[in-house]
Order: C-alpha cells, then structure tokens, then sequence
C-alpha cells in the first residue's frame, strides 16, 4: 500500500500541535524533504502566534487583586472627602474612580500599590471633573458655618472631650488650601513616600514638600487660635 500523501490539513494539524500520531513521521519526513511544507508550517505558526498577541489582551484582562481592592476603599472614600469637601460627591467619586480603575485594570501593574494607582485615578478623575464644571473647587473649606460639616464628620465613637479635639482638627484641616490639605492627608495618614505623592499629582518632589511645610505651618498657628467648638458646645 502506497504512503498517503501529507496534504494542508495535515501540515496546520502539525503546526497547531494537533496532528495525529499515526502521521507525524510522514509528516515530518515531508518537511524535511520539501522546503514549500516547511515554510507552509512555519506560516501557519507565525500567524498563530499574530492572533494571539491581537486577542489575548481582549479575553485575558487581568483581576486586580479582590482584598487589597476592598482595604483600599475605605481610603479612597477618606481621600474623596478630603477632594470634595462633600460626602455626597465624595461618594460619587469613589464609584466614579472604582469603575474607572476597573475598565483600566490592563493597566495597573501586578505587584505594584493598587492603592497608590487608584489614588492616581481618583486625583486625575477629579481634576477633570472641576475642569468639566468649571468650578473652583479650591474654596472648599469649613469656613462657612456648616457648610460641608458631614463630609468632616468624626467616623467614630469618642467620648466628648476626644471628639471635640478631632472636631477641632478637621475643621483645621478643612480650611487648608486644597493642595496642601492634599498632600497633608497623602503623607501623614496615607503614609505615602514624597515620590509617590509627586507622581500621583504629577508635580515635581520640591513642590510636595513645599506644600507640606505649608500646610503643618498653617496648622501649627490655628493651634493658637479660639477654639470654634468649644464655643459650640457652651
């Protein structure tokens, strides 16, 4: 009985690391025997190879890590706040950031701090939003009585006194230009390094350091100042 012969079926077979047993000697004494079918398999291959770098990204995204997606939530809401100066839009953008962060997810890098890379899109999400609006979101602050004071509400139970210091510290805090109070929060809660915040707001190291001398200054001179909510509680 006389050898069948190797046809296009067999040669993508074989490229595709699918052929049958039976034909891989015939086929691979064919290849070595014609240089048509070799090239024939290494374009089946190549083109292979073509797909898959096209579609792997679109059916492959990568997760971001679930547990350190939830820890990070509770400090993009206390960011949010610190952004807005309202619990509402806070809120808002805190679901604005997360739906965001998860149709980017290709773009975080696995190993990195998700948080930091999330802090980076709600910085950026803002932004545009006030550019979008066209308002000076820089006037936010507790000056005015009441206004804003649910976004620097005290999230804990504290006996009186406690809580009429932290009451006294975010009101403090609250009247800081936004870009220290900004920095302030990313460095002394967040404990985020100097380069990391200067990444994040995309603003040189000097201007982060600037802003954060200015704001521990201002605050440090509101210490000497009446206190608001003592008054308050009299």
């Amino acid at each position: 009985m006389s050898p069948v012969p190797v046809s296009d079926a067999d040669l993508h077979a074989y490229a595709d690391g699918q052929a049958v047993p039976e034909r891989v000697a015939s086929i691979e004494a064919a290849l070595r025997e014609d240089p048509t079918m070799a090239e024939t398999v290494a374009g089946v291959r190549a083109q292979n190879a073509a797909l898959r770098d096209a579609f792997d990204p679109m059916l492959a995204d990568p997760p971001l890590p679930q547990p350190d997606l939830v820890a990070a939530i509770p400090r993009l809401r206390r960011y949010a706040r610190v952004l807005t100066g309202d619990a509402t839009r806070a809120d808002d953008l805190v679901q604005e950031t997360l739906a965001r962060g998860w149709e980017k997810r290709r773009l975080w890098a696995a190993g990195t701090d998700l948080r930091a890379w999330l802090f980076t899109i709600m910085h950026n999400v803002f932004v545009n939003q006030r550019a979008l609006a066209r308002r000076d979101a820089r006037n936010v602050s507790l000056d005015g009585d009441g206004e804003n004071s649910e976004a620097w509400q005290i999230p804990v139970r504290a006996t009186p006194y406690a809580r009429v210091e932290l009451t006294e510290m975010l009101q403090r805090v609250g009247r800081l230009p936004e870009e220290q109070r900004e920095v302030l929060l990313l460095a002394a809660v967040e404990e985020l390094r100097y380069e990391e915040i200067a990444t994040l707001l995309a603003i040189p190291i000097g201007t982060v350091m600037s802003r954060l001398s200015r704001a521990r200054d201002k605050l440090r001179r509101m210490d000497g100042e009446p206190s608001t909510v003592l008054k308050a509680v009299k």
